[in-house]
């Protein structure tokens, strides 16, 4: 049968063979004391708005130059430019800046076969990848911002591989978030990426919690397999653990230390199975409700946070030790207790240096707006980007809060949906609390969402002063409402242009914000079961929803401006709040002037 050269052409079918494989938290492995061998580094990169990589299937192509070609070739995927990774594309030339679509990264390494297993590790992938080796089909993944594991033991050869990741980042209705969302639509391979060597049986995860008595530590390896896993915490003791289908767990009777921001006390960890050793550096802590309050290790919290994006105006959502630390110093001369990572689980690294510095956390997944509540599909892409994140952080003392959503409508099938993520969090990780930041009844005006049964915290968004300027209503709100559980505010805020003044009352000046800040803390201090504020937020940041005059594709709603450095006044109105409910004077020196 003669082949048809133009049958690609008429194919839309032709993406349905690269689905699965799908790479999911099933396939996580514990990254402490891991020898990894960094990707990271200059990669080829072509983008390819239309798909034909895998309607061609370029991937099958070899690295022939196009004068020995047999027949004409649309991409030499082995001969592109090249850009240096962890990167956004987006940022990478003025014509991609706004490219929603296919780009493909090419690279080579090699393998010494030190190992009998070998995976690859992507970071974070802007929004779906799709990875081939050696001309094989490997795997797929869905989700932005967790990491992705692949096997790849069987395709990879001794010496020298080729490597390619073609990364999406469409829009689509179907995806979490979908298509409609407040902020900026990066693509890329944007955080690190790394081979990881493996034995043949591996430990996947290790974990330990304050548990009655002691600490209880768990571990999970690779396949089902059985036998004795040991796990030691100097200083307070170890455990055999029998490992039977793959998992196990034991309690190490001991009277830890306990984690706190005022004294963020850490553990080594380690874990062994068979020839497989992992380490961590975990705290141990309670985190619980009761009533309307929120007890840490057993205490009242109030919590003190501010909302932050992971976006730099030169970077885009790569984060740097610099820029995470720069962060954190701003959270703490502001007299936060607690950020809330928003709106999509940010990197690793925010989680391991909030443990060492003192912060709490509130981590979510991008259940955002109006998700496709009804596509089967689209349900089993959160529920995996939860699972990931709990996988990924489920040993940072730091985060006290799985965010299962933000700003949905109360509809019958978000109900179903979000109830599902909620049940499927606390069963994957009974050692934390369920929020998600909802929207009032607006025929009752209360604070009444149907989810609120399936939650901890209920956190409320609300921007009385600002999209409702008559503050009273916010007011009249809490006065109706009494929910019976910790209630936050999880957004509030105003814009203001960083330098732009005028009276209190005119729309994006400094002191409009700053006015909004005083009138809104003077009304939540006075409503006892609020038991926390985290106002929106720390940075401007980038947004193509936002195009006033003043705004110009950013968000101006940041207590410091985009440049990571511009205060605002609004910063000091906050800060001295926070330093008064911690009962410490504000250091002047660090807040300095706005």
């Amino acid at each position: 049968m003669t082949e048809d050269p133009f049958a690609h052409l008429h194919d839309e079918a032709y993406d349905r063979a690269y689905a699965t494989p799908r790479a999911t938290h099933a396939d996580a492995v514990h990254m402490g004391g891991r020898e990894t061998i960094s990707l990271d580094g200059p990669w080829r990169v072509t983008p390819d708005l239309f798909d034909e990589g895998l309607r061609q299937r370029w991937f099958a192509d070899d690295d022939t130059p196009p004068a020995q070609w047999a027949k004409p070739r649309d991409a030499e995927l082995w001969d592109a430019d090249t850009l240096e990774l962890p990167c956004c594309w987006t940022l990478a030339r003025p014509e991609w800046r706004y490219f929603e679509g296919a780009m493909w990264f090419a690279r080579r390494f090699d393998w010494d076969g030190r190992t009998p297993r070998l995976a690859l590790r992507l970071g974070a992938a802007a929004y779906e990848a799709r990875v081939f080796l050696n001309g094989a089909f490997i795997g797929s993944h869905r989700g932005a911002s967790t990491p992705a594991f692949f096997d790849i033991t069987g395709t990879v050869r001794p010496g020298g591989n080729e490597l390619l990741v073609q990364v999406d980042n469409r829009r689509r209705p179907d995806r979490v978030p979908m298509h409609h969302f407040d902020w900026f639509n990066h693509g890329g391979l944007y955080r690190e990426v790394a081979l990881v060597p493996l034995p043949h049986d591996f430990i996947r995860t290790v974990e330990a919690s304050l548990a009655e008595g002691g600490v209880r530590v768990a571990v999970a390896v690779s396949g089902a397999g059985s036998g004795v896993a040991h796990v030691a915490l100097p200083g307070l003791g170890q455990a055999e653990i029998t490992v039977a289908d793959g998992r196990g767990e034991a309690l190490i009777a001991c009277a830890p230390v306990l984690w706190s921001p005022e004294a963020p006390r850490l553990h080594d960890l380690a874990a062994t199975f068979r020839t497989d050793r992992v380490t961590d550096r975990v705290g141990l802590r309670s985190i619980a409700v009761s009533g309307e309050e929120i007890l840490l290790n057993g205490r009242p919290l109030m919590l003190r946070g501010v909302c932050v994006h992971e976006e730099d105006m030169q970077l885009g959502k790569v984060s740097t030790e610099a820029d995470v630390r720069r962060m954190m110093g701003h959270a703490k001369a502001l007299g936060c207790n607690l950020l809330r990572l928003a709106h999509y689980p940010h990197h690793e690294r925010v989680a391991e240096l909030a443990d060492e510095l003192g912060l709490l956390l509130w981590e979510e997944i991008p259940v955002y707006w109006a998700i496709a509540f009804d596509d089967p599909g689209t349900y089993a892409d959160a529920e995996n980007q939860l699972l990931e994140l709990i996988a990924r952080d489920r040993n940072r003392a730091s985060v006290i809060l799985w965010g299962v959503g933000n700003e949905n409508a109360d509809t019958d099938a978000r109900h179903a949906f979000m109830s599902r993520l909620a049940q499927a969090a606390r069963a994957a990780d009974p050692s934390r609390l369920i929020a998600a930041a909802c929207l009032i009844n607006r025929e009752t005006f209360c604070i009444e969402d149907r989810l609120a049964e399936h939650l901890d915290v209920i956190g409320l968004n609300e921007y009385f002063g600002w999209y409702e300027p008559n503050m009273d209503g916010l007011r009249r709100l809490l006065a109706n409402s009494r929910p019976g559980k910790p209630v936050v505010i999880s957004e509030t805020g105003a814009d203001a242009v960083p330098g732009l003044h005028g009276g209190e009352r005119q729309l994006f000046t400094e002191e409009c914000q700053a006015a909004i800040y005083r009138e809104q803390i003077a009304i939540v201090a006075e409503t006892a079961y609020i038991g926390g504020f985290i106002p929106w937020l720390l940075y401007d940041y980038r947004t193509e929803r936002r195009q006033t005059r003043y705004q110009k594709g950013i968000s101006r709603k940041g207590l410091i401006a985009e440049d990571k450095q511009t205060r605002k006044l609004a910063f000091d109105t906050l800060a001295r709040w926070y330093f008064e409910l911690a009962g410490q004077a504000s250091d002047r020196r660090d807040i300095g002037p706005p």
